[in-house]
C-alpha cells in the first residue's frame, strides 16, 4: 500500500534522493531551497544507505565535488538556486565537456544579481541555453507539483546516465516551498562497485590489474579530435531531442487559443483555463515538462489550429523566444510576465489573455 505523505517539494527532493540509492550529495544553503539540504542533514542517510551528505564551502566547491563523484561513475546531485546556480556555471560546463552524468536541482528566485528570495523562472536562459562557455545542452526537467519533484529526481538520473548528459530539475520558489501531498518512490539499493563498473565502463576508477586507467577531462588540445567528441556530442543531442520530449496537454483538443506555461505559472494558468472555459472560450493549456528538449514540434502542429498563443512566465519574456521559433511565424505568440518574485492570479492571466482576443 503506498504512504502518502505531506510535505514541502525541497524535502521531496530529499527523501527522493535518498531512496533512489543516490552515492552524494554536495551543496550550500541559499533560499529558498536550504531545506534540501537540511534534510538530508536531518535523516543522516551516511548510517542506513551510505550516501554521503557533504556542505561545501561555496557554490563553486559543490559543483567541483560533483564532478568528481560523476567521473568515478557514482550518482551524484547537487541543489541551489539562482545566484548560486549562476557559480556553478563553470563546473556544469565542465562536467557536460566531460559528459558526465549529474542531477542538479535549481530552486529559481528573482534577480538579476541578489534580487530576491521570492520565486520566479527567469533562469531559463541560463539553464535551457546553457550559462557556461561551449557548445553544450543540460536536460532540463520542469517540476509544477511536490510529487514531480520527488519523481524527477530518478527521472533526472536516468536520463543522465543514459546519454551522459548533465540533467537539470528548474524548479522555483513556489513548488520548492509550497506543501502538497507525495508518495515517496521505493527504497532502492545503492549499487554495488561490480554494478557501477558494468553500467559505467567509461567511469574512472583507478588502474586494476583488469582495467586501464581511465582519465576524465573536458580538454583536447588537438582541434580535430575536439571537432569530432563534439560532433559526437551533437549526435546525442539529436537523440535525445528525437526521443524524450515530454509535456501535458490540458483541454487542448478543441482548442481556438493555446496558453504555453510551465512549473508553477502551469498551476495557474490551469485554473484560467477552466474559468475562460465557463465564459465559453475555447482555450487549452501545453505544459512543457521538458524544457529541453523543447515540445516545439507539437507546438507547431498546434499552430495550425490554433488562433493565438500566450506564454505566461515568471520573468520578462525568456521561454516565449523558443514558442515563437517553434510556430514560426505561423500565428502570433504573445507574452504575459511578472517580475520580482511576483505570483499572478488566475485572474490576472485571464485578463491578461482577453487582451487578445
Amino acid at each position: 500500500m503506498e504512504e502518502v505523505q505531506l510535505m514541502k517539494g525541497n524535502e521531496a527532493v530529499a527523501h527522493a534522493a535518498i531512496r533512489c540509492g543516490s552515492d552524494g550529495y554536495f551543496g550550500y544553503p541559499i533560499t529558498p531551497q536550504s531545506e534540501i539540504m537540511e534534510t538530508l542533514m536531518a535523516e543522516r542517510p551516511w548510517e542506513t544507505t551510505g550516501m554521503v551528505v557533504l556542505q561545501a564551502e561555496s557554490e563553486v566547491a559543490s559543483i567541483y565535488m560533483v564532478f568528481g563523484g560523476a567521473a568515478t561513475g557514482k550518482k551524484v546531485l547537487t541543489t541551489s538556486s539562482s545566484p548560486g546556480v549562476s557559480l556553478m556555471q563553470e563546473g556544469i560546463s565542465f562536467a557536460c565537456g566531460a559528459d558526465l552524468p549529474c542531477l542538479l536541482v535549481n530552486v529559481m528566485r528573482g534577480g538579476p544579481g541578489l534580487g530576491t528570495i521570492q520565486p520566479s523562472q527567469s533562469d531559463y536562459f541560463q539553464s535551457v541555453k546553457g550559462g557556461g562557455h561551449g557548445d553544450y545542452k543540460l536536460i532540463t526537467l520542469a517540476p509544477a507539483s511536490v510529487q514531480e519533484m520527488a519523481d524527477f529526481v530518478e527521472l533526472g538520473f536516468q536520463l543522465s546516465f543514459k546519454y551522459r548528459i548533465p540533467c537539470m530539475m528548474l524548479s522555483d520558489g513556489v513548488i520548492g516551498q509550497m506543501m502538497e501531498k507525495v508518495v515517496l518512490p521505493p527504497f532502492k539499493p545503492r549499487r554495488t562497485q561490480e554494478e557501477l563498473l558494468e553500467q559505467c565502463p567509461w567511469a574512472a576508477t583507478g588502474k586494476t590489474e583488469d582495467r586501464e586507467r581511465i582519465v576524465i577531462t573536458s580538454l583536447d588540445l588537438d582541434p580535430y579530435r575536439m571537432e569530432k567528441k563534439n560532433e559526437e556530442r551533437q549526435s546525442r543531442y539529436r537523440l535525445v531531442e528525437a526521443t524524450e520530449v515530454r509535456y501535458e496537454e490540458f483541454m487542448c483538443t478543441d482548442a481556438d487559443y493555446l496558453i504555453v506555461a510551465f512549473g508553477s505559472a502551469a498551476r495557474i494558468c490551469q485554473n484560467a483555463v477552466e474559468s475562460l472555459r465557463a465564459e465559453g472560450i475555447k482555450v487549452g493549456l501545453l505544459r512543457p515538462i521538458t524544457l529541453w528538449p523543447f515540445p516545439g514540434k507539437i507546438l507547431a502542429k498546434y499552430a495550425e489550429k490554433v488562433r493565438f498563443m500566450l506564454t505566461v512566465e515568471l520573468n520578462a519574456g525568456q521561454m516565449v523566444e523558443d514558442v515563437r521559433l517553434s510556430v514560426n511565424g505561423k500565428v502570433p505568440v504573445y507574452h504575459y510576465g511578472r517580475m520580482g518574485g511576483i505570483v499572478p492570479t488566475p485572474e490576472e492571466v485571464s485578463t491578461a489573455f482577453n487582451k487578445y482576443l
